[in-house]
Parts: structure tokens; sequence; C-alpha cells
């Protein structure tokens, strides 16, 4: 069958598209602008068109559109003029996980992390995730297996069509709040209802909202099952050492209590499937993400790229870039944050003003709209503790970061330590890629 993806261009879309390609469906897609990702989509033989337009829509037996899709989009508004089956990508996710034992992993924070850290673990497995894991070099794995390590989304419920045999929590802090009409209720209500689908539950019992849910799980406490060892680097790598309840002695990489939380939950997961002999040996593969504590650069200036778009996760990054720092023995440390979404920031400002560290520069740069509407947000009296600086991007530059306003260069940094914030194009910035 031929299915057409409108937004193929984002990471879960992409995922979808690569596994059902890999399943043997005749897969083409369409978005906005051309990105690496979408370029690399193209060289493993999917059609890709850009931009979107009526005309791209072929003979697909159906078409599936992301959660981005407005519908005024002229792909969609054309299939439904001429009667092509169309899916949200939450509909779409029975047809693609049905009859398969799924793995699913939720949360507001670190569910990239905990499912990459699965897929490795579990290494026979399927794996569809929201990032690049470097164990695999996609976002997807394909084996043929029926076991499918699946990164489930809240942001729009679609974690309920998930089929989970095995549903992992990480925590269910509030977010995507928009979709859930900013009511709590029915926000931990739609949590409740992911664990009760699943044969087994694997959750983080310190989280508020977890710690009170009265239903059967394994649980995780973290504070007392968890005792870190060290932080370490191999081969200038970040890896972390640390003991697991009386399960004894594991090491994966990255840096931070959030990391060893994260590989706790997928080990806990994967003892479903194998001993903790071949657990250990296979958290091994796991060698990060892309853009999750993600080091592109590292002589003269170190530069980091990371996803953290939320108060609570920038906080745990910052904890593993202080620690990092140490061990380097730098003690320049520039963050330049893109804030992503301005409901977002709006949503969490007060979190937002204490979330960075003073010992550090702080360089905001111009709001990731993600589509919305511009609001005016006073970013110099909010954030005025950190005397921060204001660019309008920055450029990689050989063995500089060099900030501009105004298209012209504002100031160099061509040493000590950078990292990057947020979920829009960033990434991009922070690589040299225009």
């Amino acid at each position: 069958m031929k299915v057409h993806f409108i937004g193929i261009g984002g990471i879960g879309l992409s995922g979808l598209a690569r596994f059902m390609k890999h399943e043997g469906y005749e897969v083409s897609g369409s978005d906005i602008r051309w990105t690496p990702l979408l370029q690399k989509l193209a060289s493993e033989g999917i059609k890709v068109s850009v931009p979107q337009r009526a005309e791209n829509i072929e003979d697909p037996d159906f078409i599936i559109y992301s959660a981005a899709i407005k519908p005024s989009n002229p792909e969609l508004q054309e299939a439904k003029r001429r009667g092509i089956k169309t899916l949200s990508r939450r509909e779409a996710l029975p047809l693609i996980l049905g009859g398969k034992k799924v793995y699913a992993v939720a949360g507001a924070h670190g569910k990239s992390t905990t499912s990459a850290i699965l897929a490795s673990i579990l290494k026979d497995a399927n794996a569809i995730i929201g990032a690049e894991s470097k164990d695999f070099g996609s976002n997807v794995r394909f084996t043929g297996s029926e076991t499918v390590v699946f990164e489930a989304d809240e942001s729009d419920a679609s974690f309920l069509n998930s089929n989970p045999y095995c549903a992992i929590v990480t925590n269910a802090e509030p977010e995507h709040m928009e979709f859930y009409n900013h009511d709590l209720d029915l926000f931990y209500d739609t949590y409740k209802e992911f664990l009760k689908l699943a044969d087994v539950r694997v959750i983080n019992a310190e989280d508020e909202f977890l710690g009170r849910v009265d239903i059967d799980a394994i649980r995780l406490y973290p504070s007392h099952d968890i005792r870190i060892i060290e932080h370490f680097l191999h081969e200038d790598e970040p890896y972390i050492r640390f003991e697991l309840r009386d399960f004894g002695e594991f090491e994966v990489w990255g840096f931070g209590r959030h990391i060893a939380l994260d590989a706790s939950l997928a080990i806990l997961a994967a003892m479903r499937e194998m001993g903790l002999d071949e657990i250990r040996a296979n958290l091994r593969n796991y060698r990060g993400i892309k853009k999750r504590f993600d080091i592109v650069h590292k002589e003269d200036v170190i530069v980091i790229d990371d996803y953290a778009h939320h108060p609570t996760e920038i906080r745990a990054t910052l904890d593993s870039l202080i620690e990092y720092a140490k061990l380097k023995g730098i003690e320049d440390i520039t963050i330049i944050w893109q804030p992503h979404k301005y409901s977002r920031v709006l949503d969490n400002l007060e979190e937002f003003t204490r979330c960075f560290d003073e010992r550090a520069r702080l360089i905001i740069l111009p709001v990731w709209a993600a589509g919305e509407e511009p609001v005016e947000i006073d970013f110099a009296k909010h954030f005025a503790a950190y005397r921060p600086l204001f660019a309008d991007r920055i450029k990689k530059s050989g063995n500089e970061v060099v900030l501009l306003k105004d298209q012209q260069p504002l100031e160099k940094i061509d040493k000590g330590l950078v990292i990057g914030f947020g979920a829009g194009d960033i990434t991009y910035q922070l690589r040299g890629i225009e």
C-alpha cells in the first residue's frame, strides 16, 4: 500500500514513516522546507516533496498527518476533496503498533533518553523513538521482531493509542496543558488511562502524581534505590556509574542523577526479557542521543547541543554540565537559550527565571514560535538577575561561536564551554548548518 505523510520532517512522523517503509509500505511525504532530516529521508528512498502543495498528492491509499498540520493545509484539503482516507498521527498508531509487544515510554521529561537506553538494552527489538540514537544512528531501528520500544507522546494524548504491553513513565509533570484545556484532572486521568492499558507498569514513584496512583506497578524510588558511585570520562565521553537496589553496579553514557534514573527505569523494564548480566553488557551500547547533551565540537571551545526547553530539563542538564566542566577543568561557561513557544515561556515564566546558573553567562535568542502568534515578553526585565546578552542568532565558524545582532557580529566565543538549549533551529545554528 502507498502512504503519504504530511509533515514528514518532524522527528515523530519521520519515525513512523521510516518504520512503515521497513514494513513494506511505499512511503512518500512532504514538508514546508528542506532540512538535513528530510535530505536523509530522501537518501533512504522516501520520496520527499517541498513545499507542501496539492500536486504532491498522487495516488496514496491513505494519508497520515502530523499534529502541527492545520485544516487549511493544501495537501490535506486535496486529500479530502478526492475522498482519500486521512489519519492523524494519533489515529495511525493502532495501524502501526497493533498486534505488537510494545514497551511504551512516556513522561514530560526523559522519555527520549529512557526509550533510547531501553532500545540499546533490548538490542533485538524494533525501536521508534523521538530522537536519533547514536547506538543505531537513527530514530528508528527495524529488526523484524514483534517487540517494539516506542516513545509514547502525551502532548496530544496519543500514548493512549500505543498498545502498551509495558508502560514506563518517567514523570508526569504538567506539560502541553493547552491540549488538556488547562484541566489538571483531565491531564492526570489520561495518564491513569495509559497505565491501565498495560500488562506491566514501571514508574518513577517519587513523582508527586505517580506516587499516589493506586495501581499495580514496579515502583522505582530514586533517592532510595539509586546510589551514584561516580561520574567519569571514558575516551573523553561522559559516563556515570551507579548502583541500583541490590542488583549491582551499572555504567551508562551521560552525567547526572536524571540519567541514572532513566537507565534504572529501562533496566527494570528489561528484566522482563533478559538477565542482569546481559542487561549490564547491552547497556554499554548506549552512547547518547542527538540533541541531548550532544557534544558537537571539542576543539578550543567545547560546544554542546541540548534539546531541553522546559525549566526542569534545563536545570537537570545544567547540573550535568557543571560536573562535566569540573572534570574538564573549565570555568568559562556560556548558556545560549532559544525559548521555545510563547505559551511555554508564559506558562513556566517563574520557573524559567530560576532555572539558569548564575555562574554562567546567559545569551537569549528570539523565541522560536513553532507556529504561535507573537506575544510581548519583557525578557530583559524578567531575567535581569542574569544580566543576559541578547542576540538574533548564532553562527558556528571554525573553532568559534559567533553571536549575531542585526546580521553583524556582536561577539566571538573561542574558549570555554558553550551549551545551547532549545527545541527550535538552534541545533542547526550550533552545528554551522544554514
